[in-house]
């Protein structure tokens, strides 16, 4: 009885799969409720996920990192990818992204990207813009304000728009994030109006988030479920609940 336990125990392992995706910072506050969503309908496929700036992750695929499927923080690094002839889809958008201006302090940020200019601010925390797309649109809004040039030596630059928040809590008296981190339970303490303010999307190009699936992962069906729940009214339902814009 205990051999016919034990053996019910390796088939049920044996069973079990693991895919490796790679996934852009800002999609992390959301992604733990994303993969649970996804166990409830595929109880033996496990996600590992790797999380970093989408041109530092495009960059280890290029180098033939183990993922089989990429979630970017925009278009052009799913789109780098489908142009050398690493992915098995076209990119396709998920969601889309957009910007939040944040403080831990007790600052009228109902002024907007205006407050920055208050000499008590001596610390902006910015996504980088040559690696994080949220960075590229922080400058955009920045840029179309006039106000890049005259703040840029405020900046405390993030490599990717999770270590940003980490620093607009820590080490910035302000910062420009992504408004999807908001929404994770350890930022719910903070107040829209008090705490954070919407960035208006006018001042940027809202963000087009991409997903692909990759060559590395082609022979394992797994991935393509995984692809196939994110574009899912289920995942829809998730990334708006964390301040996406969806379909």
């Amino acid at each position: 009885m205990r051999t016919l336990f034990l053996l019910s125990i390796l088939l049920l392992s044996l069973k079990a799969q693991e895919i490796n995706i790679a996934v852009a910072a800002n999609v992390s506050y959301a992604i733990e409720a994303l993969k649970s969503a996804f166990k409830e309908e595929y109880p033996d496929i496990n996600v590992r996920v790797t999380l970093g700036s989408s041109g530092k992750l495009t960059a280890q695929i290029k180098n033939g990192a183990p993922y089989g499927l990429f979630m970017s923080a925009n278009m052009r690094y799913p789109e780098a990818l489908y142009d050398d002839n690493l992915t098995i889809t076209i990119p396709t958008r998920y969601a889309q992204g957009t910007l939040a201006l944040f403080s831990i302090h007790d600052y009228n940020l109902s002024q907007g990207l205006q407050l920055l200019e208050d000499d008590k601010i001596e610390r902006i925390a910015i996504a980088n813009p040559k690696t994080a797309p949220y960075g590229i649109a922080a400058a955009q809004a920045l840029k179309h304000q006039h106000l890049y040039a005259s703040l840029e030596h405020k900046f405390v630059y993030g490599e990717s728009i999770a270590q940003t928040l980490a620093f607009a809590v820590t080490a910035a008296d302000v910062g420009i994030i992504a408004k999807s981190a908001l929404f994770c339970e350890k930022m719910k303490a903070y107040k829209e109006g008090k705490n954070w303010v919407s960035i208006d999307s006018a001042l940027y190009t809202t963000i087009d988030q991409g997903i692909v699936l990759l060559k590395y992962g082609e022979d394992e069906p797994a991935y393509k479920m995984f692809y196939d729940f994110v574009l899912s009214d289920k995942a829809q339902k998730i990334f708006k609940a964390y301040g996406y814009i969806v379909k």
